[in-house]
């Protein structure tokens, strides 16, 4: 089997001596997810879960314990790129934060109570969903046409906030956060970040367009703000558990700060569109794979 192939050159053991090729094989692999998640304001994890169970062959709740590890510092390093180009609302991030981390700690707590096989599972089963909205949010994205002063319709109500923010490019983006609409959903943001070991970007992305009301690139930047508060959270409460492999963390880590500075600079030039429909395709075919070989 090319997958046990894979394990017996990289010599998985399982103990906290990984050797050098390991060692590799995991930085790049944060590389990867790291500038996926600086492009598109995702934590990487969706990627990273998969290919520690398939490949590195962790326990289900090892590998998203492990994986929310490595997404702080997606977040992060992420965060401190676009704080640079000023497209951060720190307002909205920081509502939006007091809810994904409860949410994110009863998520984590959550994975007790299933066997790696039902958690992995569970876990295919939830990537054919990310991948069916990664279509649609990329569709949807094409469809809409670039402007250099954005603004959302106009909206009234408790805890609806009106909002001016100008980045470093001078791009004005103005609009009406509706937040009292979107504390809820961004919970349940939080309570996948937990549970399945992401970011939370996938759900808070969406949410934080189309129901808060903030324009893209904005809801990309302010994602990230939100998935340091939330991957802590979760983090917390799987290191608890004895979840978080940190002899495999380190090195994802390593490769990430790179990949998601890359990610943030290359999401200012580049339209997300394709790359989005290519991501899709990759998790519907992950989901597939760690359900065949689970059931």
């Amino acid at each position: 089997m090319p997958l046990n192939h894979f394990r017996s050159i990289a010599n998985l053991s399982g103990t906290a001596s990984l050797n050098f090729i390991t060692l590799i094989l995991l930085a790049l692999l944060g590389v990867f997810s790291g500038f996926l998640g600086g492009l598109l304001g995702v934590g990487g994890g969706i990627i990273i879960v998969p290919i520690l169970i398939l490949v590195f062959d962790l326990q289900a709740n090892q590998a998203v314990g492990t994986s929310l590890v490595m997404i702080i510092f997606t977040a992060l390093s992420a965060t401190f790129a676009y704080q640079r180009q000023k497209r951060l609302d720190w307002k909205v991030g920081i509502m939006g934060a007091s809810v994904t981390v409860p949410g994110a700690a009863i998520g984590a707590y959550a994975t007790s109570f299933f066997s790696s096989e039902v958690l992995t599972i569970i876990l295919g089963i939830f990537l054919f969903f990310i991948a069916a909205f990664m279509f649609r949010r990329s569709y949807r994205t094409g469809n809409q046409k670039k402007k250099t002063r954005t603004q959302g319709g106009s909206r009234t109500g408790r805890l609806v906030w009106h909002r001016k923010i100008i980045d470093a490019y001078g791009s004005v983006f103005q609009y009406d956060a509706d937040m009292l609409s979107g504390l809820a959903l961004l919970f349940f943001g939080g309570l996948a970040s937990g549970f399945f070991g992401i970011g939370g970007g996938l759900i808070v992305v969406p949410i934080l367009m189309s129901v808060v009301g903030l324009p893209m690139h904005l809801a990309v930047a302010t994602s990230m703000l939100t998935m340091i508060f939330t991957s802590i959270s979760g983090v917390g409460v799987h290191i608890m558990l004895g979840d978080v492999l940190f002899e495999y963390a380190a090195p994802l880590v390593v490769g990430i700060v790179i990949g998601a500075q890359l990610g943030a600079r290359t999401a200012k030039r580049l339209r997300s569109v394709s790359l989005e429909r290519v991501f899709a395709v990759v998790v519907f075919v992950i989901g597939i794979v760690l359900i065949a070989t689970r059931l």
